[in-house]
């Protein structure tokens, strides 16, 4: 499975983006898809989740209310809708998919993206 993840940017404070992530290759394999990201000297921080179905899904507490995910599955993109962005927001996000039914560790998640860097400028 390749994760092809787009859409960063830069933008200000209060403003919004829709990262995506496209999947490829062997994606029978995946019953769930994620977000994560990782600012600079921090670790990788849990976003958000998506089930296969579309009918799961699950945040950070610090996304919670302001980012939603989704999915297409004709396409196999998932994208992440963030509103409201503060600067705390900035990172590198990663996408990643499982190949667990149960996937609630960052370490159950067994592909990744490259990654695409948000900046939210204050």
């Amino acid at each position: 499975v390749q994760l092809q993840a787009s859409g960063g940017g830069l933008v200000q404070a209060g403003g919004s983006l829709r990262p995506s992530c496209a999947a490829s290759g062997r994606t029978f394999l995946i019953y769930g898809m994620g977000w994560f990201r990782q600012a600079p000297g921090k670790e990788r921080e849990f976003v958000a989740t998506l089930s296969r179905s579309g009918g799961s899904t699950t945040y950070g507490e610090s996304v919670k209310g302001r980012f939603t995910i989704s999915g297409d599955n004709a396409k196999n993109t998932v994208y992440l809708r963030m509103n409201s962005l503060k600067p705390e927001d900035t990172a590198v996000y990663y996408c990643a998919a499982s190949r667990r039914v149960s996937y609630y560790d960052i370490n159950m998640f067994d592909f990744w993206g490259q990654g695409t860097q948000v900046t939210v400028s204050s």
